[in-house]
């Protein structure tokens, strides 16, 4: 069981990534297949591929938090102490995760609204919920990786050991 956890922990986010990316090409082909060869389209294939999209981009949100891939100007990095290095990703992470935490209440609440009052996509006539949802979902992965990632910096800072900074593009 503590391998599946670890494998999940690591991989979770990639599955996801590559499933929606997937369904998303996938849905987008047979789109125009469907509108250059047989001159139709329908409307549930906009909406598949918008959707899909969204939660792609927030899945990957948090998959950039958990890599700390995300963009940042790091020139002060190479002139800081690692501790005061530590300290940096830290107080980030915390400013992070207070927006983050915001960010997740009031996505939540459109959410609950939208359950409320039922309202359903255009095309596909499914709950709207489904699709919204991909804000809370994005942003609780988001809470949940820099909770990893502080409690990662926590021990580096306790241990002295180099803060991890994630992969570089152009080192």
């Amino acid at each position: 069981m503590g391998h599946f956890l670890s494998n999940l922990n690591k991989n979770a986010e990639r599955w996801a990534l590559l499933f929606f990316y997937v369904f998303l090409v996938a849905t987008m082909f047979i789109e125009v297949i469907r509108r250059e060869v047989f001159s139709y389209s329908s409307i549930w294939g906009e909406e598949i591929v918008r959707y899909s999209f969204i939660y792609l981009a927030w899945i990957g949100a948090a998959s950039a938090v958990r890599e700390r891939a995300h963009i940042r100007i790091d020139v002060l990095m190479h002139y800081v102490s690692s501790r005061t290095k530590a300290l940096l990703y830290i107080f980030g992470d915390l400013v992070m995760f207070a927006v983050a935490l915001v960010a997740l209440y009031w996505s939540f609440e459109t959410v609950m609204v939208s359950w409320e009052f039922g309202s359903v996509s255009h095309g596909l006539r499914v709950s709207m919920v489904w699709f919204l949802s991909a804000v809370p979902i994005g942003f609780a992965l988001i809470v949940f990786r820099l909770s990893q990632s502080l409690l990662r910096d926590i021990n580096d800072l306790r241990n002295g050991t180099p803060v991890y900074e994630g992969d570089k593009l152009f080192d």
